[in-house]
């Protein structure tokens, strides 16, 4: 019996974390486009997207990420696990201006998508070098239970705008 109420409220826990996840801030990706990397009968092929999103805290700068998703019955029901395969590359496409909440030394998660039904997500987190005047992005998934160490930076000079 005991069991059953441990399991109750672990499931209910997942719900309320799920749901809290669904209603942050989260900036949301436009899909550029994508190519597919293998055929499946039934359901969407397997595929890699690019999507792009701007920075909410930094005026004009725009990542770019590519990752894999995957297709079939489970992929097309969102049921799938997309594997850890990311890249990322982002640039300054206008005049930068740096909100009063990007410190030195802070990290700050600027992108966050679910590639599991619940317990994996791709992450892009900033990092400012204000030595060099520079952003950093690294992307990477993580998992309730343990992450992926595969990642991939891209770094923005801030740089005047002519």
């Amino acid at each position: 019996m005991k069991i059953k109420k441990i399991q109750y409220f672990v499931n209910k826990l997942l719900a309320a974390g799920c749901i809290f996840c669904a209603v942050q801030g989260v900036v949301h990706a436009e899909e550029i486009g994508s190519v597919d990397t293998a055929f499946k009968l039934l359901g969407p092929d397997h595929k890699i997207v690019i999507e792009a999103f701007d920075d909410p805290d930094v005026k004009n700068v725009t990542c770019y990420i590519s990752r894999a998703k995957t297709g079939g019955i489970k992929g097309g029901l969102g049921l799938a696990e997309d594997t850890s395969d990311a890249a990322i590359s982002c640039q300054q496409v206008g005049p930068v201006e740096l909100s009063d909440t990007i410190q030195p030394g802070k990290s700050e998660v600027v992108f966050k998508k679910r590639t599991s039904l619940i317990f994996k997500s791709l992450q892009v987190v900033r990092f400012y070098d204000k030595k060099r005047n520079t952003l950093v992005y690294m992307s990477y998934s993580d998992k309730l239970v343990n992450g992926s160490p595969k990642n991939a930076i891209s770094a923005v000079p801030i740089m005047p705008w002519h």
